[in-house]
């Protein structure tokens, strides 16, 4: 069974994969990728309100096969709104008593 390399890359931070992983195919391995890519960024907050993971596939020679990449950008909206008539918090300011802010945890 081939064996694949996965390098991860997030903007000045390289971390290359030395032991790698088997796959059945090529197709498998980029799922991986694509898979590893995904929860990476979502695992992690943007630092500036932009993040790129990149993960790099190398066959069993070493050899760049497959690139895979991952962005998110956060656009905030200034000056945030204003509750509308009714509504007593905002969710995007109040994050602990909003749904949709919940996943971000510092």
């Amino acid at each position: 069974m081939p064996r694949f390399y996965f390098d991860v890359r997030e903007g000045t931070s390289f971390a290359p994969d030395e032991e790698g992983l088997e796959f059945d195919s090529l197709n498998a391995a980029g799922r991986e990728a694509a898979t590893t890519a995904a929860e990476i960024g979502r695992d992690r907050r943007p630092k500036d309100d932009s993040r790129e993971v990149t993960v790099e596939v190398r066959n069993e020679h070493r050899q760049r096969v497959l690139t895979v990449k991952v962005s998110m950008e956060v656009d905030r909206v200034e000056p945030p709104p204003q509750p509308r008539a009714g509504e007593s918090r905002n969710p995007f300011t109040e994050p602990d008593k909003g749904v949709f802010l919940k996943c971000w945890k510092d």
